[in-house]
């Protein structure tokens, strides 16, 4: 069972990390009309790790400080490498220092951290 467990936290921490790295886009652009794209991708992976986040115990109260810790400190790792990625093919813009907040934001958003 702590397999099935594991797997879906992965699944989660990419989906949410997909979440944010969409956010901090939308944000940081110019084009609203590429900045609606990136609204609607966010909106689909929060959507996603929404389901995952149904099946991971505990449903209905925040997870515990250990996981809590483990999924954020991911989240924020994946985070900041895709976006130095995309900042080193020619992104403008993309300020680094919304990471934390945006995935803080994101935890509480999903009850996996309290408010």
């Amino acid at each position: 069972m702590v397999q099935n467990r594991n797997k879906l936290l992965d699944l989660f921490i990419g989906n949410m990390s997909n979440a944010v790295v969409h956010r901090i886009l939308e944000r940081c652009i110019d084009n609203p009309e590429i900045a609606k794209r990136y609204v609607k991708e966010s909106a689909t992976s929060l959507e996603i790790a929404k389901r995952y986040r149904e099946k991971i115990n505990p449903t209905e109260d925040c997870l515990p400080v250990k996981d809590i810790d483990y999924i954020r400190t991911k989240i924020v790792n994946k985070v900041n490498s895709e976006l130095m990625f995309r900042i080193s093919k020619g992104y403008k813009g993309i300020d680094l220092g919304l990471v934390s907040k945006f995935a803080d934001d994101a935890l509480k958003e999903m009850k996996v951290a309290e408010e």
